[in-house]
């Protein structure tokens, strides 16, 4: 059975840390009803299609991005998945077709070309979106401050760019998601009741060499990051649940505490995470990143809790398994 996944490739996608967040959300989430999920950086969605699928109390999901060529393509997909498909599979024919590098390069310039244009209609822009995804160098979305997407060609030899099954159920997970493009601070009024919120927003650069988060012309720099910090005590206030993922500046360099500082009033977690999108393999590998949330209790601690009670006796696990049905 095709499970929901990200239609693209993204960096800093969380496919690899989707346990260990499902492991930092609320202790109690699978028993909150009528949930309302929110994503106000939507990126390539790997969170969102597993909780939709993880968790049925989720009853509506709100996803965001400032990035409306993104945006697009998620509401393309929901809404127009087999016009989509008959258009990928169309320019993926005519790519594969080619039998030499220098005319895939060719290919993929003036692809990225006409993108570059910005006068498209939904399903064009998608379509080049899904191909300058799928054969630029290692699936990077990157624009200039003209917001013109300049990611040189990739040099793939046998790129999938139409995957069917992949669409057809995203699209209709999709269903029961609302999707605006716009500022993060814009996802508050659809806040409602049982809501969390998950934020990833671009992150803060470890180093002065290592900024992937040119997403939009737009830069998410210290300041932007203070700003959410600030939208996160507006939600916290207002009684809602959220949870963060950034770098770790700290396991980096020891000295910058900026996160740890940041969030001081909240719970700071790090989890292990691997990052491949260095050009040189010799500085790929694990680093730590940082999850914040504004809640005590997570699934983690509370499995890890019942394991530690029902080691005692079997009298009491007995009665763990009794309260735990």
């Amino acid at each position: 059975m095709t499970k929901a996944k990200p239609f693209i490739k993204w960096v800093g996608g969380k496919s690899q840390l989707i346990e260990q967040l499902d492991a930092q959300l609320p202790a109690d989430f699978d028993n909150w009803e009528n949930v309302t999920y929110i994503e106000p950086f939507i990126g390539g969605g790997a969170m969102l299609f597993y909780m939709l699928q993880r968790y049925p109390n989720i009853q509506h999901a709100v996803i965001n991005d400032i990035n409306a060529d993104l945006t697009t393509c998620y509401r393309t997909v929901r809404d127009t998945p087999e016009l989509l498909i008959e258009s990928l599979k169309d320019i993926e024919e005519a790519y594969i077709a080619l039998q030499t590098e220098d005319a895939r390069k060719d290919f993929f310039l003036n692809v990225r070309e006409r993108y570059n244009e910005k006068n498209l209609d939904p399903i064009e822009n998608t379509t080049k979106f899904f191909f300058l995804n799928r054969t630029c160098f290692n699936g990077l979305y990157r624009v200039n401050k003209k917001g013109l997407f300049n990611v040189p060609f990739g040099k793939y030899v046998n790129p999938t760019i139409c995957d069917p099954k992949t669409i057809r159920k995203d699209s209709e997970l999709l269903q029961r998601v609302e999707i605006l493009t716009g500022d993060f601070e814009d996802t508050f009024d659809h806040a409602n009741g049982n809501t969390l919120f998950y934020f990833d927003p671009p992150y803060r650069p470890l180093s002065d060499t290592s900024s992937f988060n040119d997403y939009t012309k737009e830069a998410f720099n210290d300041c932007a990051q203070i700003r959410l910090k600030e939208y996160c005590d507006r939600i916290d206030e207002a009684g809602f649940t959220f949870m963060l993922s950034n770098s770790d500046c700290k396991g980096k360099n020891e000295e910058d505490k900026f996160f740890d500082v940041l969030y001081a009033a909240y719970q700071i977690e790090r989890v292990w995470a691997s990052r491949s999108i260095n050009s040189k393999p010799s500085k790929r590998g694990k680093l730590t990143e940082i999850l914040v949330h504004n809640y005590q209790n997570t699934r983690e601690k509370a499995h890890t809790n019942v394991d530690k009670i029902l080691f005692v006796s079997n009298d009491e696990r007995v009665f763990i398994h009794a309260v735990n049905q």
